[in-house]
């Protein structure tokens, strides 16, 4: 597939975004999709952020400069996106700037969800719509097997118990998600980032998915 297939009617660049919870795989995919189309990478400055690994450690003490952490850094790229390049790559971003609320409504408490909204508003992002979004679906179980095998700094911290609420919160955020083409993907079973196959035969439904919602259950995962 060509760079080209991935513009929008009017001749502007195409921009993915891929969504899931943690461990999903969402950085990983991206970074290969992206690599396939000669793409762009617009990528959660999750290293750069100084409070998250005491936010999975200790909790609701550094949730809320976490989370701040994250809406300032997400805003400036998303400006950064929004300058005018008339020879820009496709995009593919390892996030959805309107799911930031989805972790706010999570980890923070009443009052610091009111001071959220307050500087949000400020900020007043005009995040641009993606003409893809992919939603990674995994269960707990094999969301806290990759968490495992990461092992990296964070994750060691992040309990099932909150993997639990935040994969329900994802659900029903894209239960309700109707702003442009949605592709959710079945990734309990499936590696698309190491297995080859697997890769094939999504890259192939993106391709071919161009409005509306979709559901990818590839056969490798069915006959799991």
């Amino acid at each position: 597939m060509t760079v080209s297939q991935f513009k929008t009617p009017s001749g502007t660049s195409r921009y993915i975004a891929i969504e899931g919870p943690i461990g999903v795989g969402k950085t990983a995919l991206a970074r290969r999709l992206a690599d396939s189309l000669s793409g762009d990478l617009v990528l959660e400055e999750l290293d750069e952020n100084p409070f998250l690994e005491r936010f999975y450690r200790d909790g609701k003490s550094a949730a809320l400069p976490a989370q701040m952490f994250f809406l300032f850094a997400r805003a400036r790229q998303i400006e950064e996106m929004r300058q005018p390049d008339l020879f820009s790559n496709v995009k593919i971003s390892d996030y959805l700037f309107t799911r930031d609320r989805l972790f706010a409504e999570l980890n923070l408490d009443a009052e610091e969800l009111k001071l959220y909204d307050q500087i949000a508003a400020n900020l007043a992002v005009e995040a641009p719509v993606p003409d893809l979004v992919i939603y990674l679906q995994a269960s707990v179980d094999a969301l806290m097997q990759r968490l495992a095998r990461r092992n990296s700094v964070c994750d060691r911290y992040v309990e099932r118990g909150y993997l639990e609420r935040l994969t329900d919160a994802y659900a029903r955020f894209f239960h309700n998600y109707d702003d442009g083409p949605l592709l959710i993907v079945n990734a309990s079973q499936i590696d698309p980032v190491s297995n080859d196959a697997d890769y094939e035969q999504l890259f192939q439904q993106i391709e071919r998915t161009t409005g509306g919602r979709h559901f990818f259950n590839p056969v490798s995962a069915a006959l799991a």
